[in-house]
């Protein structure tokens, strides 16, 4: 464990602090679009900030751009410590990628080089085994342990007996795609944590987290020295855990000192301050067209006031060109028209239904019209149950079927649908629900999803966007059976209060798994897949089971 003590003896000592600072940062999209404008802000060592604001404000692509992924048109971008990026979809990720893979993808970056290094060399002996080979690899392994690659590799064995329960050697060519959404960001989030990087970037953390891992994550972030930026959408955990609000929107950033508990009041003085200047603004620049004209008028027949005149156009020209003051940000306004219809009066029957491995046998009915939210620990099989209701393929046994006239919508969890790639939502709307052009831009528009957005592609969209194209699909497609998975997450507050709003006036049945603690106080049932196994209804939400590790 010396390698291991060693990065937690660094850590303590602030051997290397960390902070980022953004400075006069202009960022144009790849369409022409100014995205950000002339931004700037620094987080302060071993300061916790958020980063919000609406979806496609461009948080993730800041993000993006601290990490080094993406270039600014114009301004700086500094941080120190080393830098550790979790990024949003840490799952979308090629097919046949390991644990190990993963875990390399969040290690320093000179652990990286030197592990590709070694990679490299390993297959050059593979492919001939000569003394030039093998100096090579001598070399390669020489690199990779100088790097602090195999000490790193005992602080993965760390991460991967909390996140998953088995040592590291175990686990280390166990795809990623069969872990939960919620057991790879807890490895990612592990490794990052107890690494040796003092700077952490984490996009969406939170995402797919049951309630215990984000009761850990909150201490985990309250609890370390380094300095961290952070997406959320967890109103709970941004009140817990976040010491500074980094606001985007409308292309501005502007920082909010206290925590989220008195952010929105300081939003709305903010707001109410911009308007009140802006008003003050455009009184004077009436003031001074008006005093303009009025001089042109008397100077025509009067020489005495052509200097006036002269002055007061110079006044009017140079306040022109000093520009308004900013633009309060205007508030989203997202409609949602879930319709459904009526179906036979039962939706859902379950009978000594068991996904294999997962679960002990249960019998479930769920009736048209309700709303029944599905609770339990990351690994439980919530995902593989809503997907074996959707249709899916997966392996179980006993009976798990649909009612008369029930059509089933999927809300996928990981945002995973190859389908839709390259496509954009205008073209997707088209050609998946034989919309004209114009009706489709009026349904998009409802989404917020109008304009440049609905032009983009859709894996260039946040994961906001994603989120609410999916739920647009899913009003679309007519399914009187709603089965999401996680759709909250990726969801700014105004999305998520649109989507309850939908789902109110839904004349259908819903099954949502969820781990947003405010989401689920709207539904009906509660069905908890316990830690051991059992799935059983609670008539109030259970967020303390714990997950159980077992054998793999």
């Amino acid at each position: 464990m010396k390698a291991v003590d060693t990065l937690r003896e660094d850590q303590r000592r602030g051997n290397a602090v960390g902070h980022v600072e953004i400075g006069h940062l202009t960022y144009v999209l790849p369409d022409g679009r100014p995205l950000l404008d002339d931004v700037s802000f620094r987080i302060g060592e071993g300061v916790k900030a958020a980063l919000v604001g609406p979806n496609g404000a461009g948080k993730t692509t800041l993000m993006r751009l601290v990490a080094g992924d993406l270039q600014p048109v114009e301004g700086t971008v500094a941080h120190s410590g080393g830098l550790g990026v979790m990024r949003q979809f840490i799952g979308s990720i090629r097919d046949g990628r390991t644990v190990h893979d993963l875990l390399l993808s969040v290690a320093p970056v000179r652990v990286r080089e030197a592990a590709a290094r070694l990679d490299a060399a390993e297959l050059v002996m593979m492919e001939r085994d000569d003394e030039k080979a093998q100096m090579r690899y001598a070399q390669a392994i020489t690199d990779y342990t100088d790097a602090g690659g195999y000490d790193i590799e005992v602080l993965w064995d760390t991460c991967t007996m909390a996140a998953l329960g088995v040592p590291y050697d175990r686990c280390k060519y166990r795809e990623v795609n069969t872990l939960s959404g919620g057991e790879q960001k807890r490895l990612v989030l592990e490794a990052l944590l107890r690494g040796p990087d003092q700077t952490l970037l984490l996009d969406e953390p939170d995402n797919y987290l049951d309630v215990p891992g984000k009761l850990w994550l909150e201490q985990a972030l309250r609890e370390t020295p380094k300095t961290v930026l952070l997406v959320s959408h967890d109103r709970q955990l941004l009140a817990n855990a976040a010491d500074r609000i980094v606001t985007v929107e409308s292309g501005n950033i502007w920082v909010h000192g206290g925590g989220f508990a008195t952010y929105a009041e300081a939003r709305k003085e903010r707001n109410e301050r911009l308007d009140e200047l802006r008003r003050r603004w455009d009184e004077e620049h009436a003031k001074l067209k008006r005093l303009v004209v009025m001089l042109k008028n008397k100077a025509t027949y009067n020489d005495s006031m052509a200097s006036a005149y002269h002055a007061a156009q110079t006044r009017l020209r140079r306040f022109e060109e000093a520009g308004p003051p900013e633009l309060a940000p205007k508030d989203q306004l997202i409609s949602m028209r879930l319709r459904g219809g009526r179906t036979g009066k039962r939706a859902v029957i379950c009978e000594n239904l068991e996904l294999t491995g997962l679960m002990k046998p249960f019998d479930l009915e769920v009736w048209y019209g309700e709303r029944v939210a599905v609770l339990g620990s990351n690994g439980s099989g919530k995902s593989h149950f809503l997907r074996l209701i959707a249709g899916d393929a997966v392996r179980h046994t006993g009976v798990g079927r649909l009612g008369a006239r029930v059509v089933p919508g999927h809300f996928a969890q990981t945002h995973s649908r190859p389908e839709l790639l390259k496509r954009t939502p205008c073209e997707i709307v088209m050609s998946e629900h034989a919309k004209l052009k114009n009706e489709a831009m009026k349904a998009l528009d409802r989404y917020e999803l109008a304009g440049g957005v609905a032009e983009q592609r859709f894996e260039t969209l946040s994961g906001g966007q994603q989120a609410r194209l999916q739920i647009l699909l899913l009003e679309l497609s007519g399914a009187t059976l709603l089965l999401l998975d996680e759709p909250t997450d990726n969801l700014d507050l105004a999305s998520a209060e649109a989507l309850q709003a939908g789902l109110n006036a839904f004349d259908g049945t819903v099954l949502a798994v969820t781990h947003d603690r405010w989401f689920a106080a709207d539904f009906d049932r509660f069905l908890v897949f316990g830690s051991d196994g059992r799935v059983y209804e609670a008539p109030e939400p259970v967020w303390d089971e714990t997950r159980v590790v077992r054998p793999r």
